[in-house]
């Protein structure tokens, strides 16, 4: 038998993360005994692994004795007591404390006292978990993502009362059957799914604010947002509805709470709605977006156009406010064929050109005097590319005050090199910059609390996750002062506590040091 930390591994589950970690393992050559309390679901479970192993031989990636061998290496158990000589089991069951307490109870006294319980929990506490057994210290959360075999990372989980020495085997486990491995402290959410509050409800934060529709924020996550040529895969509500309301929105409210209502972590009453109306995403038909027989999205309501109208006419004169991207901003305006106005003020007729980090158009314009011009501003998000012939999406927002002609002027001068212009209502932040940045503000947050190390923290997301890179490293990117003035400028726009940069991005931003450097 190969020689790894367990050779004996229970799995409690065989839906689908239950069946994935008994394939996984099997794979890397221990012997599984898979458990459901449903015949049915553990004869279809074995099926399924078989399956998987037939056609990895099918495929040349395993000989045929080799994955002959794999499948041989589960066997299925009507009992718990079918557990008994296992080193290692592993729940995979509903995501209810009750019902994991219930169930490690039952198995403790079966098993021998050397026996690691290990939990695949996503957003239960594991020391409430294992706070009722005999024996705490042999058990610890071990999260894996779904499907198992195809997201190559998991999380080990240590509770205060986790022997050190199971931590390491299980991380040694998880290496060997090929997996990236992260430790982890037991804190809501631990890493990944902790991390990935950004995301979806920074995006229904835009949304509940109606500075754009579902799909315009959609869009411009995929397409404005580049980190070396890359923008996320998924935009959050394709992600929301992927994933199912009534998975994601319990976890928002879970981690929310258990955090003692920490704003960053506050959850939107637009996914609860939903998830009361039974718009799940995919699973239901509808979701933001509805889905016929050939699953292709569709927008579940009208939203704004991604695309405004770009009528032909002369390109204005433009005067470009003072800051740090006044230079791109010239050399982009004159390529795109318009008069730069060099005034110290704007012009009577100048089309006035802002390029705020985290504030409005309106607040950006009252900080320069402008207020009385606000007709002619127009916003431009400078954080993501923006160069003539550089970027697909090029995102502007306007003042409530601003006028038609003036919105015209600007989207026609900004799509002139064949870019396609977004025209957002007026927001802290537009929608890419303040996402983005929610994002590296709660990483740098799991970072400062020491939750687990800057690089895991960083790989654990990436992976787990889907993201063009980690989210230290975004922040990396943009430059940790730039986040730092979006959070601190959304902050003292809005107020909103969610928004205060924290000290792990003030330290590193001050000094000039990664998000990545750990002291």
């Amino acid at each position: 038998m190969i020689n790894l930390p367990f050779q004996r591994i229970g799995v409690v589950g065989s839906g689908a993360m239950g069946s994935g970690i008994a394939q996984l393992f099997a794979g890397a050559g221990a012997a599984i005994v898979l458990h459901d309390t449903r015949t049915d679901a553990l004869d279809a479970a074995a099926v399924n692994i078989r399956g998987y192993f037939d056609k990895q031989a099918d495929k040349g990636r395993m000989t045929v004795a080799d994955a002959a061998a794999a499948a041989a290496r589960v066997r299925t158990v009507a009992s718990l007591d079918g557990l008994a000589d296992c080193d290692l089991v592993i729940e995979a069951i509903v995501e209810r404390l009750d019902a994991k307490r219930e169930l490690f109870a039952a198995i403790e006294p079966i098993v021998a006292p050397t026996t690691v319980l290990a939990s695949n929990t996503s957003s239960l506490s594991v020391t409430a978990i294992a706070a009722t057994l005999a024996r705490p210290a042999q058990v610890a959360g071990y999260h894996f993502f779904n499907p198992v075999p195809l997201m190559k990372i998991v999380e080990v989980v240590r509770t205060a009362r986790t022997d050190p020495a199971i931590v390491a085997r299980l991380e040694a486990l998880g290496r060997q059957a090929g997996h990236a491995v992260v430790v982890t402290e037991d804190t809501p959410g631990f890493v990944v799914n902790h991390a990935g509050r950004g995301y979806g409800t920074e995006a229904l934060r835009v949304l509940s604010e109606g500075v754009a529709g579902v799909e315009t924020i959609d869009t411009l996550m995929r397409e404005q947002v580049a980190f070396d040529g890359r923008g996320f895969r998924l935009g959050p509500f394709e992600l929301l509805d992927l994933t199912g309301l009534d998975v994601s929105h319990p976890v928002m409210e879970s981690i929310y709470h258990q955090f003692y209502d920490e704003p960053r972590f506050r959850p939107s009453v637009i996914t609860a709605q939903r998830l009361a109306a039974g718009l799940l995403g995919r699973k239901s038909g509808q979701g933001f977006y509805t889905y016929g027989a050939s699953a292709n999205a569709q927008p579940a309501a009208t939203t704004p156009a991604v695309d405004a109208p770009r009528p032909a006419g002369p390109m204005p004169s433009v005067w470009i406010a003072p800051g740090a991207q006044k230079a791109s901003l010239e050399a982009l305006v004159g390529a795109l064929g318009a008069s730069i106005d060099a005034g110290a003020r704007p012009g009577a007729d100048s089309l006035i050109l802002l390029a705020p980090l985290g504030l409005d158009a309106t607040t950006a314009a009252a900080d320069l005097d402008l207020v009385a011009q606000a007709d002619r501003v127009i916003a431009i998000d400078t954080v993501f590319p923006f160069a003539d012939r550089a970027c697909k999406r090029r995102v502007l927002m306007a003042t409530p005050a601003c006028s038609q002609a003036t919105r015209e002027a600007a989207l026609a001068l900004f799509g002139a090199d064949g870019a396609l212009p977004v025209m957002l209502r007026d927001s802290p932040g537009f929608v890419a910059q303040r996402v983005v940045a929610m994002v590296v503000s709660i990483a740098t947050e799991i970072a400062q609390m020491r939750i687990a190390a800057p690089a895991d923290i960083d790989a654990a997301v990436r992976i787990g996750l889907g993201y063009p890179v980690g989210p230290l490293t975004m922040g990396d990117h943009i430059g940790a002062a730039t986040v730092l003035a979006i959070l601190g400028n959304i902050h003292r726009v809005t107020g909103d506590p969610r928004y205060r940069p924290g000290l792990w991005l003030q330290r590193r931003a001050r000094l000039g040091l990664s998000l990545l450097h750990q002291d």
